[in-house]
């Protein structure tokens, strides 16, 4: 006994077909097999690990993590076309704990019935909570699913630890204008357009290391100057680019790295380094406080002595960020910037606060010799405080004396010698 279509099942396979043709372009030409898939050579490169994996489809469970337009999706796909194993996919955007036991379920009885292995690939797995990430747990350990996860986060700061430390954890890389160059020239046949080699150089430059922005600034192009009646030229390159993207996450990742990166620039005398990475943090919207307290903290430890003003200068430049604000107010952190950059550098402050602590930590808080301590309360004297106490400046001696507490005369902490 047949069992016919229903009218809905009609219309569903009709919008399936033309989605096909309303599909974005970078959807259009997602890759099927790993050969045409362009760049992460440290990844899937000839020989690597997961390259084998897919081929002799024995991949275990992965994350992949990565900025948008670097493959992550894509790999995940090619692996859906190229393994025996059924494939599930859900998106942690909207999936629930409800989702996520209807697919360990499911898996369950492939498994039982035909000894099938499941694949869940899961995107944004960053956004799962705790509980979500938990309910995936068991089935990862025993291994009833083969997970993959997408995520734009590093995964060390948003996925569970159980679940890290059974994914592989593979990181891609933005692409270089090359590899980018690879992908729009196969746009560009698709689209049956023409493409010099500098705009196709341009839309690479403009895409910002991201695979699916370089097709879909070609796609606008390509149709702005359809629309005109024209040859694609650089303008409209241009227009439909608008502003490269700005790949920086203030609350993840992108977070710590660019403000490594700017802190290690000023502390390696290397001012239009600093600038960059200022500029970017300022572009992806990072608070001019922290970038404020970054200074004012650098400012004693990697130059310190050595100038002191420079603790001024990023004062000054916080206080600018608090009555001034911005965009203003980014002029007095591009000033601080400069000046740190160019400071002669020491890191003598830092090393003496850790010297001194370190002897703090091993003994304790010492009691400060008598004559030093407090002598303006009644009894005071009778308890010999303050007796002995040489004043300085009436006292040129005072300046000899060793003030640390008895245990520790001779201790020399401040090497001022160390400045450079």
């Amino acid at each position: 006994m047949s069992i016919l279509p229903t009218v809905s099942d009609l219309f569903s396979d009709a919008a399936r077909g033309r989605l096909d043709d309303l599909a974005p372009l970078a959807t259009r030409l997602r890759p099927r097999r790993l050969d045409d898939f362009v760049g992460q050579e440290h990844v899937v490169g000839p020989g690597s690990a997961l390259a084998l994996a897919i081929a002799a489809d024995r991949i275990g469970s992965a994350i992949f993590y990565g900025p948008p337009g670097s493959g992550k999706t894509t790999l995940a796909r090619i692996v859906a076309e190229t393994t025996g194993a059924e494939f599930e996919e859900l998106s942690a955007v909207s999936a629930s704990v409800s989702d996520v036991r209807a697919v360990l379920q499911r898996a369950t009885e492939r498994l039982g019935t035909g000894g099938t292995r499941t694949i869940l690939f899961l995107d944004e797995i960053h956004r799962f909570n705790k509980a979500q990430q938990d309910a995936l747990l068991p089935a990862v350990e025993s291994g009833l699913i083969t997970l993959i996860g997408a995520t734009t986060e590093n995964p060390y700061f948003e996925v569970n630890s159980a679940l890290l430390s059974r994914s592989q954890i593979y990181e891609l890389e933005p692409l270089s204008d090359d590899d980018l160059a690879v992908i729009v020239r196969r746009g560009a046949e698709h689209l049956g357009t023409k493409l010099p080699d500098d705009l196709v150089a341009l839309v690479a430059r403009r895409a910002g290391g991201d695979a699916r922005a370089a097709l879909n600034t070609l796609e606008l192009a390509s149709q702005t100057a359809a629309s005109e009646g024209v040859a694609l030229e650089e303008r409209h390159v241009e227009d439909a680019a608008r502003r490269r993207p700005v790949v920086y996450d203030k609350g993840g990742d992108a977070h710590y790295d660019f403000t490594s990166a700017f802190i290690k620039a000023i502390r390696g005398s290397d001012p239009d380094a600093a600038l960059y990475y200022l500029a970017s943090m300022l572009e992806g919207g990072e608070d001019p406080r922290f970038i404020a307290r970054r200074l004012i903290v650098h400012a004693s430890e990697d130059i310190g002595m050595a100038d002191s003003r420079a603790l001024l200068v990023a004062v000054a430049a916080a206080h600018a960020v608090e009555h001034v604000g911005l965009p203003e107010a980014r002029l007095n952190l591009a000033h601080a910037t400069i000046y740190l950059a160019r400071a002669r550098k020491s890191n003598a402050v830092i090393k003496a606060l850790g010297a001194a602590s370190q002897d703090v930590r091993e003994h304790g808080a010492l009691q400060p010799p008598k004559a030093l301590r407090d002598a303006h309360y009644p009894g005071a004297k009778k308890l010999g405080h303050g007796q002995g106490y040489v004043y300085p400046p009436n006292d040129p001696a005072g300046y000899d004396v060793d003030y640390l507490p008895d245990e520790l005369k001779g201790r020399t902490y401040y090497e001022p010698e160390e400045e450079s």
